[in-house]
């Protein structure tokens, strides 16, 4: 019968080759750590590690059971879960994250209200830029735009429509534009090159057309840096009717719609997770994402605030 704290002290020693090392990691004395190991040594009736210069390297016998080792450690693991989904308690780490376009104003009200509600789970929030590479059991991704494969399963929640906005700023020092076309004749502000390759336009009466912005003079790589730039004057862009929205709350009257009877392909919102069984506290941060998903974004069309917003449009 193997004892599990030997065989963490001999994993954290083969990981960093040091017992001063793999003693503070652990939180522990040096001299207890190499107890551990030495009597997992006498256990097994065969030495697992010798001294190399100043590094802990493993023997032949070392090397062949840290194999079984590892087997050992994730079986218990394994095991701690499932017990613990036997609890009533939703407890443990969970991690969620959320593109950067959807952090203010929606995730961390979001968060505040589900660890209130769960008080024994641990979560991390992360911002995400670029699409997961690798399923994480314990992890949740929201994502804002177009996907491709990305080995995990993708549950679509909604989607934002965006319009062009400007500021009142820039249209006092400039007449706004009556046509897409003379949208060329105009400061343009990119968000990290997403409309470089083409802007595709669309209205309810006229045939969609593709507009191609000028060369950005700023190009920034956060939604609310690119909202702030446009709001300050600096040209034309696309925004988020939602995003316009909560802006709008705390800054009345920063922008306004630009062309509105024209708009850009809305953007999907999707809930990235991993395929297969969930543990029961990522069932539970996934229905309480569900249903705090806003009604905006469900929403088919633009509500473009009530036209609130289109109607500040100058002539």
């Amino acid at each position: 019968m193997y004892d599990f704290d030997e065989l963490n002290a001999f994993s954290n020693v083969m990981a960093t080759g040091s017992l001063t090392r793999s003693a503070q990691a652990m939180g522990l004395a040096k001299s207890t750590l190499s107890r551990r190991i030495s009597q997992l040594e006498n256990r097994l009736d065969q030495p697992l590690l010798r001294r190399q210069a100043n590094r802990l390297i493993p023997t032949e016998a070392g090397l062949l059971f840290h194999t079984y080792c590892q087997e050992l450690l994730a079986l218990a693991a394994n095991s701690q879960e499932a017990l613990a989904e036997l609890k009533e308690e939703i407890s443990g780490q969970l991690t969620l994250k959320v593109h950067t376009s959807l952090t203010r104003g929606w995730a961390s009200e979001v968060i505040n209200a589900f660890i209130q509600r769960y008080s024994h789970i641990e979560l991390t929030l992360q911002t995400l830029d670029a699409l997961p590479t690798s399923p994480d059991s314990h992890c949740v991704h929201v994502w804002l735009g177009e996907l491709g494969e990305c080995g995990l399963h993708q549950e679509p929640v909604g989607e934002l429509h965006r319009g062009l906005y400007t500021s009142p700023t820039y249209r006092d020092g400039a007449s706004l534009p009556q046509h897409p076309d003379e949208l060329c004749q105009h400061d343009w502000v990119d968000l990290l090159g997403t409309t470089q390759g083409g802007l595709p336009l669309h209205h309810a009466d006229k045939e969609s057309l593709v507009f191609h912005p000028p060369r950005s003079r700023l190009r920034v790589d956060l939604a609310m840096l690119h909202m702030d730039a446009i709001a300050r004057g600096q040209g034309i862009g696309v925004l988020s009717h939602w995003l316009v929205e909560q802006r709008e709350h705390h800054h009345p009257g920063d922008l306004i719609a630009c062309l509105p009877e024209w708009s850009p392909a809305a953007m999907p919102i999707t809930l990235l997770y991993a395929y297969g069984h969930q543990p029961r506290r990522v069932h539970a941060l996934l229905d309480f994402l569900r249903a705090s998903i806003p009604d905006e974004w469900k929403k088919q069309h633009a509500n473009y605030l009530g036209h609130s917003l289109a109607s500040k449009v100058a002539n």
